[in-house]
């Protein structure tokens, strides 16, 4: 079969028009860089990603600047890394996959992956990236018992088997395997991807296999590393932002550690994006986050104390961030926001305890308490009816979307609510009309948050009367999110209220992981989502006939070849979720508010969620650029 190579086709060319060569462009100096630099000329790749502005709905911008955000932890710094959004392959604004870091890639069969990178292109310190970076992290890194002792991770997998890695050239790296992989390239472009790249320059010096003996015990001694793999580790820290003498290809780096609350990034000097014009990206010079209190924020926000926020912002704080535009010469742009959910009600179907377990795991039970919420009346009273009521999946924005899975179970109900809950039996009430469930105790259901959303308790506060009417009796437990998860690993959690569906925009190609229990952070299905992740050395083994289901479902997506097989598999996917209600969603389609000060080429209308998007990263924040 005649390889394809990725090129993107018009789509592509809409969101990165190429111009040809960098040699074809009038290249432009990047005022204020440090003057013992080489020349733009070669610091850019041979061939650059040139991105033609126009063609987008966008200006031309100019160099400078120092934009200013806040973030609610320290730890927030990584975001930096998300929001540049430079990716081997990555999402445009259409949902299309595009070559970015990478000048192209040839699939054959879904199983054979040649990437070609730019030859040229160079890490922030000026050191060539190539496939030598790629083998580094392959062969070295994940590949290594001592650094990686999980084994390969499931992208890297195909039918359970890992890839044929080779190096064609100095550019050009070839993964194959022997089923098709359609989790490889969808991985890449993540918000927070695996980077199966590293800078073997400087890495190879913490490598027991490179670097010399001597220096590696020192260094491990300043850290309190016990051996060569935790110093290593503690070195390659890709997405946290922590080590600042860590070459990056992301368009802003981190350059001193000297403050846990006050972040300075600058400028890539050997980014590989450049404008039409000539100019190398980002435009800014500077990105400054500053921690804040999360609570904070919106109130910093209002009195003009940011360039661009979303972070920390919700709904519930438009109305204010509205009246203080004019004060304080901001625009609140509302973009739509790609969760399934604004938030959902997760009950868990694998808590320890043996009644709550059966009674979570009965398909009435959740029908009821879902057909128990008055939506409408959540939409009108937090979201001023601008949201849609219904459950926790696909947006309409999706080619996946199906009326029937946003109604199904979701319409206010109580009779309805108040048989099925008879039908199983819990007939016997208490004093207070709370039914009493099998082992005589009252049906009050503890639903835990995290603390970090007001919205999320108001809605429960309303939820609460509502279920008041079915003999459920709620109570909000606002907790923090570490602790939140701790009891869902221990199988204490009960309930929850979580963000939605984080990807509520996919299209088939895109991975349905969200709906399958293959992830032990999930506050639904914990124990199964561990037992999947250990590769059965830890959790509990799927023993729910519909969870069984979606993880046979979720395996058929990963051998795929088509397009065509893959939507099947998300249309069972989600119909079982609408038909389970195993998420209990309230209402979708609720704007984020985005603040812009001072900053062009933010567009008013965009998308804003993790994977896709990564917030800001999907509209290139690289193409962002201080109004003067």
């Amino acid at each position: 079969m005649k390889l394809k190579r990725i090129l993107g086709g018009g789509a592509f060319l809409a969101a990165f028009a190429l111009a040809g060569p960098s040699s074809a462009l009038d290249l432009k100096e990047t005022p204020g860089l440090d003057t013992k630099l080489p020349p733009v000329a070669e610091r850019v790749p041979s061939e650059p990603l040139i991105v033609d502005l126009e063609a987008k709905g966008r200006t031309v911008g100019e160099h400078g600047g120092k934009l200013n955000t806040l973030i609610g932890r320290s730890k927030d710094v990584r975001l930096i890394n998300v929001w540049g959004y430079a990716r081997l392959m990555g999402y445009n604004e259409d949902l299309e996959l595009v070559p970015d870091l990478l000048e192209s890639v040839d699939v054959e069969e879904g199983r054979i992956f040649t990437l070609h990178t730019r030859e040229g292109h160079k890490w922030s310190d000026g050191h060539p990236f190539g496939a030598e970076d790629i083998r580094y992290y392959f062969e070295d890194v994940v590949s290594n018992p001592e650094l990686t002792p999980s084994g390969l991770p499931p992208f890297l997998l195909a039918d359970g088997k890992g890839p044929k890695f080779e190096v064609l050239d100095e550019t050009t790296v070839r993964f194959t395997w022997d089923a098709p992989n359609p989790l490889f390239l969808t991985e890449l472009a993540k918000a927070r991807p695996p980077f199966i790249y590293r800078p073997a320059h400087y890495l190879k010096q913490f490598h027991e296999k490179y670097g010399d003996p001597e220096t590696i015990a020192a260094e491990a001694e300043k850290v309190k590393a016990r051996s060569w793999a935790p110093l290593h580790n503690k070195k390659d820290d890709m997405y946290s932002a922590r080590n600042v003498d860590l070459p990056s290809l992301q368009p802003w780096i981190r350059r001193d550690d000297k403050s846990d609350l006050r972040f300075i990034l600058v400028r890539n000097p050997f980014y590989h994006r450049v404008d039409s014009a000539g100019q190398q990206l980002p435009y800014i010079d500077e990105i400054i986050m500053t921690v804040a209190d999360g609570k904070l924020i919106p109130a910093k926000t209002q009195a003009g104390e940011t360039n661009l926020q979303a972070r920390n912002l919700n709904f519930s704080d438009i109305t204010v961030l509205k009246k203080g535009e004019k004060l304080n010469d901001y625009i609140t742009a509302l973009w739509s926001n790609a969760k399934g959910s604004e938030m959902s009600i997760l009950p868990n179907l694998t808590v320890k305890d043996p009644v709550w377990r059966k009674l979570m795991r009965d398909t009435r039970f959740r029908h009821a308490l879902s057909l128990g919420i008055d939506r409408t009346l959540l939409n009108r009273v937090l979201f001023f009816g601008l949201g849609t009521p219904g459950n926790d999946t696909v947006l309409s924005r999706s080619p996946l979307h199906q009326p029937e899975f946003t109604t199904k179970w979701a319409e206010y109900d109580v009779d309805k609510a108040n048989a099925l809950l008879d039908e199983i039996g819990l007939t016997e009430r208490d004093d207070d009309g709370i039914r009493l469930m099998s082992d005589g105790r009252p049906l009050e259901i503890i639903v835990e948050t995290s603390g970090e959303d007001e919205t999320q308790l108001d809605a429960l506060e309303l939820i609460a009367e509502n279920w008041a009417e079915i003999g459920v009796k709620l109570f909000s437990k606002p907790s923090q999110r570490d602790n939140l998860r701790e009891r869902a690993i221990t199988g204490d959690l009960v309930m929850s209220v979580w963000w939605g569906m984080e990807n509520g925009i996919p299209t088939a190609d895109m991975s349905p992981n969200d709906l399958a229990p293959v992830q032990s952070e999930s506050l639904t299905w914990h124990a199964w989502g561990d037992h999947y992740e250990t590769k059965g050395t830890g959790g509990e083994p799927l023993d729910w006939a519909p969870a069984q289901r979606l993880m046979e479902l979720y395996q058929a997506w990963l051998v795929s070849e088509t397009t065509e097989e893959r939507e099947k598999i998300w249309q069972e996917m989600l119909q079982i979720h609408a038909d389970e209600t195993i998420r209990i969603g309230l209402v979708s389609g609720v704007r984020q508010p985005v603040v812009i000060k001072d900053v062009k080429n933010v567009p008013l209308e965009g998308i804003y969620g993790w994977d896709p998007g990564a917030h800001y990263g999907i509209h290139r924040m690289d193409e962002f650029y201080m109004d003067d």
